[in-house]
């Protein structure tokens, strides 16, 4: 690739790459990568010093390229590919198979001996912009705080976000219109802009009062509907539930006209429920996606299977309902944070993980975990099922910062009864998939060559998605380091 076609192509899909020696990738030696710097008007050289937004200077490796002996995860539940060989050729998947299969005379190789190859990861279930160091305030929303969200969702293999209806004025807007652009990077931002339930039905906290939509009749639904199909937002969030009491449910009519509007805009639309009655209802109703799973009861037999049946999308967002079940930081947690999260999360953010963790009795606990197991039976039920479990974490509130609490929903998923094989692909082509993200999410011919380097194999510990040796995004490696250095 030259010169030319290397600034045509996206920031947000290329954000740093690294500039290093050719020694820098594992094993490498004497059949390197060839790298090249580009310093150029919209790549500036990368510092620790550099605004959140600004891309650094990436680095093109020679192309094609060809990676062999690593184990190879497709992302879409078919069998690891042991000793693999890929060669990746203007940013995107040439051929993949076992090493031997075939052969690339002259073309630079990359020995990943003893590493896993896995697809980079979507989270279709997040909140971007409030979270700063230890702070969680609606004065912390806004631009820069968007871009490190996004930043650091890179730098732990998470190139796509899903921004779900807590997004106040226009400030995301215009950072999903600058990545379009190519002059921002970090993990491609999608939006469902405002949200939409009955009155004090959106999120309870301060932080984002008056953000949602307030509506009681079909037609405000419709409009509401259509003012955000203006701003061409990428689906559509509602809330039906009644919020522990303190708001009313939104009626089935005007959730009804809700999807009924949105799907006439050509949108989707994912609704935040509580109750398993309103499960059963809205997925008569053609519901798309549920942000969260029905936490009154366990999901029965006959609504799981109509559930897979329509092809309907589920993030289940344990994490942040496990957390709750805590009286102090669990073992894997704490080595997570204390491991792997330091190199892109500051102090501050730690300890505010570490403080949601804590802080209640074990009565509390003990209730918590009781409710909490209605969710990991639901979860069973769905993986069982063959139905589209998708990673959704409920990233971005308080205390759940972007990297931790996604890997973290990995850990969640199969402690609930998933298979390591099952966690990944709802991570990786799944999620992409119902973004319409399809040329990712899957390592094949054609598609993008989007995928992270692990130390070790998470379809033995799905833990080992935290052991990042490397992240690349259209072939190119990213700078970590310089993410490291501006993220902390």
């Amino acid at each position: 690739m030259g010169l030319k076609a290397g600034l045509k192509t996206r920031l947000y899909e290329n954000s740093p790459v690294r500039r290093g020696r050719s020694s820098d990738l594992p094993g490498a030696r004497g059949r390197a990568l060839i790298a090249v710097a580009i310093v150029a008007a919209l790549t500036l050289a990368g510092s620790a010093q550099q605004p959140a937004g600004t891309p650094v200077s990436f680095a093109i490796t020679a192309d094609p390229t060809m990676y062999v002996g690593a184990r190879l995860i497709p992302g879409d539940g078919r069998p690891a590919i042991e000793d693999s060989a890929f060669v990746v050729r203007k940013g995107r998947i040439e051929r993949v198979g076992r090493r031997g299969e075939f052969e690339r005379k002259g073309v630079p190789t990359v020995l990943l001996t003893g590493k896993t190859v896995v697809p980079t990861f979507t989270n279709v279930h997040t909140h971007t912009g409030f979270q700063r160091g230890g702070t969680y305030t609606r004065a912390n929303y806004g631009r820069e705080t968007i871009l490190d969200d996004l930043n650091r969702a890179l730098f732990f293999g998470i190139t796509a976000v899903v921004s779900q209806g807590i997004d106040p004025g226009d400030a995301a807007l215009r950072v999903r219109a600058e990545q379009a652009a190519n002059t921002v990077g970090g993990a491609r931002l999608f939006l469902a802009g405002r949200g939409i339930g009955a009155p004090n039905a959106g999120p309870g906290a301060e932080t984002y009062r008056g953000i949602a939509y307030e509506v009681m009749t079909p037609e405000a639904g419709r409009q509401a509907v259509r003012e955000q199909a203006a701003l061409k937002v990428d689906l559509i969030k509602i809330w039906v539930d009644d919020r522990n009491g303190r708001a009313p449910r939104l009626a089935s009519e005007v959730s009804h006209a809700i999807i009924d509007e949105a799907h006439k805009s050509g949108l989707k639309v994912n609704a935040h429920v509580f109750y398993l009655s309103d499960v059963q209802d809205l997925t008569a109703a053609g519901i798309d996606g549920f942000a969260h799973l029905a936490r009154d009861k366990e999901l029965d037999d006959q609504t799981v299977r109509e559930i897979a049946r329509r092809g309907i999308v589920v993030m289940p967002t344990l994490a942040t309902a496990e957390r709750a079940t805590h009286t102090s930081v669990p073992p894997s947690m704490a080595a997570w944070l204390d491991g792997p999260v330091r190199g892109g999360v500051p102090q501050a953010m730690i300890d505010a993980v570490k403080a949601g963790f804590a802080g209640r009795d074990e009565v509390t606990a003990a209730g918590n975990r009781e409710r909490y197991v209605i969710l990991q039976h639901s979860v069973a039920k769905l993986a069982t099922a063959g139905a589209r479990v998708a990673l959704g974490s409920d990233t971005g509130t308080q205390d759940n910062p972007f990297g931790v609490t996604d890997h973290r929903e990995l850990e969640m998923l199969v402690e609930a009864g998933m298979t390591p094989m099952q966690a990944l692909v709802a991570a990786t082509s799944t999620s992409a998939t119902y973004i319409k993200l399809t040329d990712q999410g899957t390592l094949a011919k054609g598609r993008r060559a989007n995928f992270i380097v692990l130390d070790a194999n998470p379809l033995d510990d799905i833990t080992n998605t935290r052991r990042i040796a490397s992240v690349f995004v259209n072939g190119r490696e990213v700078d970590r380091a310089a993410l490291r250095a501006r993220l902390r």
